[in-house]
């Protein structure tokens, strides 16, 4: 048997361990749709639901893993029965070049524009 924040650790769903740790203790993590400790043990067939902002991400229990692995070797130990990402979190966020320097104020009008913030004393005419 494995602790549960040893295996989102180990199959790589979480950087470290204390941060699987904080997720499960935080509610953020359920063990077949119910809430459960971080020690709580995990077998093969179970459902581990991972909550992320914006959509819920499920995952099969596979293989027991107790220490982490390699990529190749942590993705055979699940099976992934997420939705697909939503497609609001999947667009690129915009980014300035490095060296480009302070955005000037008609950057900063266009950035605010793309943002949906609008100056209501700006004229229309931009």
């Amino acid at each position: 048997m494995t602790r549960l924040d040893v295996w989102l650790w180990s199959v790589r769903l979480f950087k470290t361990r204390s941060l699987a740790t904080n997720a499960v203790k935080g509610g953020h993590v359920r063990l077949n749709g119910d809430p459960v400790k971080p020690a709580h043990s995990v077998k093969p067939g179970d459902r581990v639901s991972v909550k992320e902002p914006g959509w819920v991400r499920e995952f099969e229990v596979v293989e027991l893993l107790k220490k982490r692995v390699g990529a190749p070797v942590a993705v055979k130990a699940y099976l992934d029965h997420s939705p697909e990402r939503p497609a609001h979190l999947s667009n690129p966020v915009a980014r300035r070049d490095r060296g480009a320097g302070r955005p000037t104020k008609r950057d900063r009008r266009a950035i605010d524009k793309l943002m949906g913030l609008h100056d209501p004393y700006a004229s229309d005419e931009d």
